[in-house]
């Protein structure tokens, strides 16, 4: 029962949280302070306390900030969207590289940006102040001295990631929806799962699912109900359910209901089909390589 009241407490506080950012964001009448992957590092830190993100909490402000300041400056060149994508993506894993940090959601928050066409300073502010009173509360918990170190980047990631992301933007550009190239809640997880040691199909199909839904219901919520604060407390504990239904911890999820309130009209209408696709192809990918390398392991195996 004390574990119980420990969990739902962390889940209150954090959607707390993320309703006084979107409450701030109406109150300012400034919809660039909302920050969607504030929701996912709330979910993974303060309540799922995934270990890979909280060792060494300083970074929980250095690395989103950072990709942050990336994704607004580079938002100002006089550059296609597709390009801005490609170099923010670039420059996010070479900080991430530098900081030896795993954090994945910094994607998120470097593409932001771009996404949402952020040209006031008020957006690296907000981002600055969350992402501070993450780390303070991760801090107060105390989890992170439970952590372990997690392994460092690994250049094949990067490689691969890169890749990837390149083949994507590639694709979408050709046929017509550049608007597609950086999903950030798709690019989280798959930088998470190139980092695992093993991945299956059932949990390639269960994220697959986890993301769509949660775009849908972001999607749903918003056009169901104009208000950001009210769409918010209606959308968050759906996702919840959702991922307790498929048995599944993927604090990215969370960031949908919130991505679905800043996006252009043109992109918002088309989240659930975008995220279904990108994240099909991105999680698919890595289930087909990794199907590959087992296949060629075993048959050199039984070479030897």
């Amino acid at each position: 029962m004390k574990f119980m009241t420990h969990v739902s407490r962390d889940y209150l506080i954090g959607f707390a949280l993320v309703l006084l950012m979107v409450a701030g964001a109406m109150f300012l009448h400034d919809q660039e302070i909302i920050l969607p992957e504030i929701a996912a590092l709330t979910a993974g830190m303060w309540i799922y306390h995934n270990p890979r993100w909280l060792h060494q909490p300083y970074k929980i402000f250095l690395a989103p900030s950072g990709t942050a300041v990336i994704g607004f400056l580079i938002n100002q060149l006089p550059v296609n969207y597709p390009i801005k994508i490609s170099l923010t993506l670039v420059g996010i894993l070479v900080l991430l590289r530098e900081l030896r940090s795993p954090l994945a959601p910094a994607f998120a928050t470097g593409l932001l940006p771009i996404i949402v066409n952020a040209t006031h300073w008020s957006f690296i502010g907000a981002i600055f102040l969350f992402t501070l009173i993450l780390m303070i509360g991760v801090l107060r918990q105390g989890h992170y001295r439970r952590a372990i170190a997690s392994d460092p980047i690994h250049f094949q990631h990067i490689l691969g990631f890169a890749a990837v992301a390149i083949v994507w933007i590639i694709g979408v550009c050709l046929a017509g929806q550049p608007q597609m190239a950086g999903i950030p809640p798709v690019l989280v997880v798959f930088f998470e799962v190139l980092q695992r040691p093993t991945y299956s199909g059932k949990l390639a199909l269960k994220q697959i699912a986890a993301l769509s839904g949660a775009a849908t219901i972001g999607v749903v919520g918003h056009l169901l109900v104009t208000s950001w604060l009210l769409a918010t407390l209606i959308s968050l504990p759906l996702v919840l359910l959702l991922l307790a239904l498929l048995s599944l911890k993927l604090p990215a999820a969370y960031a949908f209901p919130l991505l679905a309130l800043v996006l252009p009209p043109t992109m918002f209408i088309h989240l659930p089909i975008a995220a279904t696709l990108a994240a099909s192809f991105f999680l698919g990918t890595v289930l087909v390589y990794r199907k590959i390398t087992a296949a060629m392991t075993t048959s050199i195996t039984e070479e030897n």
